[in-house]
């Protein structure tokens, strides 16, 4: 009965409502942690909000948080998703990249869009990434520009090799403005754990570290570093608040920069899956803004540098480079510019010392 009634009170254009609730599209986002974390999962809520803003009515986004790692986990939360009118999922870790493999081929008729991951096929499933190396070469070049100790620190999730490319990338920022400048880097296995980060952090500042950098989740290395009056560039989004008497600045991501083209694609029928990679001229990936702790000199060097790499005159790995093991990695007279070249990193630089 109150179904009932509140169709009535719609008046006589209820058709014209069925119709009008068909013409939104619903959009699905899988979460690997929460939506709070002030890192990796906020960044991605960020754009999601960004597409809800520009897109108005036209679509209903509905999102699970704290998804696992695990195929069934995916699949459970995409078809449940997919059950309430979902014709676009978005997954948005790595680890879900096999699950919404599967789904591709399940539910032809639902597009699946996933970050990070390599997989894709011709019809209705995408991946997407950015070239983060640009801007953590850039927040390399602040690290070194403001270390007192010479030491940088870096809070590193697994030795894969989207973080290799992270910390590679940051120290040659560093190095390319301090040739004294060494790092250590310590592993913590996970992609974001606030106390695993937050002892790294410990750890590596116990070593002398005055900077310290992150590819984890959460801003824990962030306020440990100003529990002790050090330095922390971020990463993921600005996150400056949080920590204003460490915070230098941090890579980012402009996740709206992709989704909402891609989007509007898919609605008008006009996508076509596709591998993409953005950049810094993209729009895609970006710097923070600088903070006051960051020297005039070191955001000159940075601007400087960042119009190179935007006009596509700055590639980032140039020889020649060793590992930390002595052997080339790139000779001198070359440099790695394609996408497939920088992903097949399999170490780390001279001057880097890793820890599991």
């Amino acid at each position: 009965m109150l179904a009932m009634t509140a169709m009535v009170g719609c008046g006589g254009d209820a058709a014209e409502e069925t119709e009008g609730a068909a013409d939104v599209t619903k959009i699905g986002f899988l979460y690997i942690g929460t939506i709070t974390d002030g890192g990796y999962n906020q960044a991605q809520h960020e754009g999601t909000q960004a597409v809800e803003e520009y897109f108005g009515d036209a679509v209903e986004v509905m999102y699970a948080e704290n998804v696992a790692e695990d195929k069934q986990a995916v699949k459970t939360n995409a078809i449940n998703m997919i059950d309430n009118g979902a014709s676009i999922i978005i997954g948005t870790s790595y680890g879900f990249m096999d699950g919404m493999e599967e789904l591709a081929t399940e539910y032809p008729e639902v597009t699946f869009l996933h970050f990070s991951g390599s997989k894709m096929n011709d019809t209705n499933f995408g991946n997407y990434f950015g070239a983060m190396e640009e801007a953590r070469y850039l927040s390399g070049i602040v690290a070194g520009m403001t270390t007192k100790t010479d030491k940088l620190g870096y809070v590193a999730a697994f030795p894969y090799t989207e973080v290799l490319i992270g910390i590679n990338s940051f120290y040659l920022g560093a190095k390319s403005v301090n040739p004294d400048v060494t790092m250590n880097v310590v592993y913590i296995n996970s992609w974001g754990d606030a106390a695993l980060e937050q002892a790294a952090a410990e750890s590596l500042l116990a070593q002398g570290c005055d900077v310290l950098a992150q590819h984890a989740d959460t801003s824990a290395a962030q306020t440990a570093a100003e529990k002790v009056g050090a330095y922390a560039v971020g990463y993921n989004l600005d996150n400056s608040a949080v920590a204003p008497g460490s915070f230098l600045t941090a890579p980012i991501w402009h996740h709206d920069a992709y989704l909402v083209p891609v989007i509007e694609k898919i609605i008008a029928g006009e996508y076509v899956p596709e591998s993409y990679y953005g950049t810094i001229a993209d729009g895609y990936i970006d710097l923070a803004p600088l903070t006051d702790l960051v020297s005039d000199e070191a955001k000159a060097k940075v601007e400087e540098v960042k119009t190179q790499i935007v006009a596509g005159d700055y590639p980032i790995f140039v020889g020649p480079l060793k590992d930390n093991k002595g052997n080339e990695v790139v000779a001198a007279g070359s440099a790695l510019t394609e996408r497939g070249d920088i992903w097949a990193m399999n170490w780390v630089l001279e001057g880097i010392t890793a820890t599991e």
